[in-house]
């Protein structure tokens, strides 16, 4: 089970400075894929060995004062409904306001876990003063600074210990595929359409996600399960607040699956939350196909399905060797191919090359082209294995492994991905000292 947590607080308490001091230290080493756009709000972040994902709300409040609590209440409440652990920040300097008093109220009804981090304490007499904050009822405070990262430790060391243990999810050996992109592109009715009337054809798992259903599709010779997040609950203010609804939700389905099929509407277009709703996907290291739903709709040329098909593909580079169909959920057209072409990128993701098959095919591309020389110092790459682990990842073992750089990389995962077929699927390379 993935653990989230969720930054909640008024205006102006640090909750983006903490979100980027959580998340960026530990990308900047692990995340080895250029190119992706950091989502302002959503990051992986790990301490003592568990991994979790922090979810920001900060960035979604705007317009005048007099509108901020009825903004803050709405990102509390889905905070509430989605994440493992809810950490309310307040600030050291203000002290206890009224906004900080209305979110409290809103976290004492919920049976989340709530952690109370007490920010900007940067002196002795802040860290005195911050003794007020027990007034707000909710039990012990971590005294924190998020810009010099005093105290961060300690208020890791206590969300961590609120995390639900790993529980094994039941079917495992079943594919799991989320249906996930934007409200309102068709996501409910392409799973109505799937599941159709017939419901003695599934069968409902009590899944380890509260709020989410897993259901078995075992139909037309597929048989895998779906992780359904879409009108599993009465959407709350759905209408507003679109872009920190659909990032909330799609972060659970996406961790629980092995394949997104993210949904975008032909009329709109790709637009920058089906972008990023994309690349939570990808730096999950999850199979992704692209459908674009409402195609029945489109005033189209014999042209059309080509232009938009190379607009996605630039917006989603480098990673862009990813499926793309055109379907109408309302004609039902091609749903059946959206569900094989889920079905290949799950196996794409799955399959493992033989080391002395991947040398055959690699090295000579290597050999050929060598990795350009750096101080005169010339670099050999010798050896290559895919790793033991569930997402395509190779290590290169080379004399100089520290020069070898990301245009290079990139030259690598073209060879494998035009020799073996990872369409669909993150590959991820890693360079060695042998």
């Amino acid at each position: 089970m993935s653990n989230i947590v969720a930054i909640v607080g008024r205006p102006n308490v640090g909750k983006s400075t903490l979100f980027n001091r959580l998340t960026q230290t530990r990308q900047a080493i692990t995340d080895e894929i250029s190119g992706v756009t950091r989502d302002r709000h959503y990051g992986k972040s790990e301490w003592v060995g568990r991994e979790f994902s922090v979810i920001d709300t900060g960035g979604y409040v705007d317009g005048s004062d007099d509108i901020f609590e009825k903004e803050i209440r709405k990102q509390v409440q889905l905070a509430i409904d989605e994440a493992n652990v809810i950490l309310l920040l307040v600030d050291a300097k203000d002290g206890i306001t009224d906004l900080d008093q209305a979110v409290v109220d809103m976290l004492r009804k919920s049976n989340k876990k709530v952690v109370l981090a007490v920010n900007k304490v940067d002196n002795s007499k802040l860290l005195e003063e911050a003794v007020e904050f027990h007034n707000l009822g909710i039990g012990d405070y971590i005294p924190f600074s998020s810009i010099s990262g005093s105290g961060t430790g300690e208020l890791l060391d206590e969300i961590v210990k609120h995390f639900e243990d790993e529980i094994e999810e039941l079917d495992t050996d079943l594919p799991k595929f989320a249906v996930i992109g934007r409200p309102n592109v068709g996501k409910s009715s392409f799973i109505n359409a799937l599941l159709g009337k017939d419901q003695n054809i599934v069968t409902d798992i009590a899944g380890t996600t509260r709020d989410s259903l897993n259901t078995r599709f075992n139909k037309f010779g597929f048989d895998f399960t779906l992780v359904d997040t879409a009108g599993v609950r009465k959407k709350k203010n759905v209408h507003e607040n679109l872009e920190f609804y659909s990032v909330m939700r799609s972060v659970r389905a996406i961790e629980h699956s092995d394949v997104c099929i993210l949904m975008i509407d032909a009329s709109s277009g790709f637009e920058a939350q089906d972008q990023r709703i994309f690349h939570i996907a990808d730096r999950n290291k999850k199979g992704i196909v692209i459908l674009v739903n409402k195609w029945d709709l489109k005033d189209k040329s014999t042209e059309t399905a080509n232009l938009v098909e190379e607009q996605i593909r630039k917006k989603i580079a480098p990673f862009s060797d990813v499926p793309i169909l055109f379907i109408s959920v309302l004609e039902k057209q091609r749903l059946l191919k959206g569900l094989e072409l889920a079905i290949e990128v799950c196996k794409n993701r799955s399959q493992r090359i033989s080391t002395s098959k991947l040398n055959d095919v690699i090295l000579p591309f290597i050999q050929k082209v060598p990795p350009p020389a750096i101080k005169g110092k010339y670099i050999k790459i010798k050896y290559c294995t895919q790793l033991p682990i569930p997402t395509p990842t190779f290590a290169f073992f080379a004399n100089l492994p520290q020069y070898i750089k990301e245009p290079y990389k990139r030259y690598i995962e073209n060879k494998l991905r035009e020799c073996f077929d990872f369409s669909g699927v993150p590959i991820h390379i890693y360079f060695r000292k042998k």
